[in-house]
């Protein structure tokens, strides 16, 4: 198989599984449309790209040797992610005319810095596809995932905005928010699991 079907095939793998990043992509479209949830797609998509090819560079070894620095991460990711499911299971399902604001760019880059989900997708696919440290192929590989890694938050926030005519009483779209406060809860309990 070509490599770059191979790169491919495992970025949609790991991009398009439900994960942190994807629920509050769900929500944020169902919440606030497709157009308000694209900023955090693109700041998911930049965050993880930028971890990607940073981990190609060489932060993977900084890690190693600094192990306290990778349970800073991990205790930061649960916290972060509990933080979240928080938000959610406390809104007041109001479409469009809560105080609550549709995740920013940065916010969307940073959920996939505390996300284990990240970290453990780029180890692993920079193991399998540039563990010969081909730096043309980190970047080609970067810009494939960039597309990939997009167009699947993408498609998370979209089915978002298509439950929206679904969530226009506030009753359904509190459940449905706690529904994915509970998802992310979930996530933050599996992480701290693995801490210990």
């Amino acid at each position: 198989m070509n490599i770059y079907l191979s790169m491919a095939a495992f970025a949609l793998a790991a991009s398009i599984t439900p994960g942190p990043v994807n629920i509050v992509a769900l929500s944020a479209g169902a919440q606030f449309g497709f157009g308000a949830a694209q900023r955090h797609v693109l700041g998911a998509t930049l965050g993880f790209t930028l971890l990607l090819v940073l981990l190609g560079l060489g932060l993977h070894q900084l890690l190693t040797h600094w192990s306290a620095l990778t349970r800073i991460i991990q205790w930061s990711g649960a916290a972060f992610l509990l933080f979240m499911a928080y938000r959610l299971a406390f809104d007041d399902g109001r479409l469009g005319e809560s105080q609550a604001q549709a995740p920013s760019c940065r916010y969307g880059a940073l959920m996939q810095w505390l996300n284990p989900k990240a970290w453990l997708a780029s180890v692993a696919s920079l193991g399998a596809f540039v563990g010969d440290g081909d730096i043309r192929l980190l970047w080609q590989f970067a810009a494939l995932y960039f597309v990939i890694c997009y167009a699947s938050v993408a498609c998370w926030a979209y089915a978002g905005a298509m439950l929206r005519g679904l969530l226009q009483q506030a009753r359904n779209l509190r459940r449905f928010n706690r529904l994915m406060a509970l998802l992310l809860a979930a996530s933050a309990c599996y992480l701290l699991v693995e801490i210990f």
